[in-house]
């Protein structure tokens, strides 16, 4: 079973987190499932930004995003090569270490 290490972020895991996740499953399902509430406005439809998440480790192992995530990921704040966007980063068989951007575009958290 792959695990996907958080790194540190100082609101929504202080400490970081390591968690085992299932093939085929989102980076962000498996945050959320843990507790740690990253943002997503648009529900998870790839209509949003606010999931952004840099795969530090492991990014060769996930799926090529689709045309629609990368126009999305092109308005993520703090965008680098390794950007995904947690509700489209399905995990595979390999480990992943992530790490959630301080800021995302959003003015206000959804607080789902």
């Amino acid at each position: 079973m792959p695990k996907i290490v958080f790194l540190p972020h100082a609101d929504l895991c202080p400490e970081g987190a390591a968690l085992e996740a299932k093939t085929g499953e989102t980076v962000l399902d498996v945050a959320l499932r843990n507790g740690i509430d990253i943002e997503h406005a648009c529900e998870k439809s790839c209509a949003c930004t606010t999931c952004h998440v840099i795969v530090r480790e492991g990014f060769d192992s996930l799926e090529e995003s689709t045309e629609l995530e990368d126009d999305m990921l092109d308005k993520a704040w703090g965008l680098e090569p390794e950007s995904r966007l947690g509700c489209q980063a399905v995990v595979d068989d390999e480990d992943l270490v992530v790490e959630i951007p301080r800021y995302t575009i959003n003015m206000v958290s959804e607080g789902h």
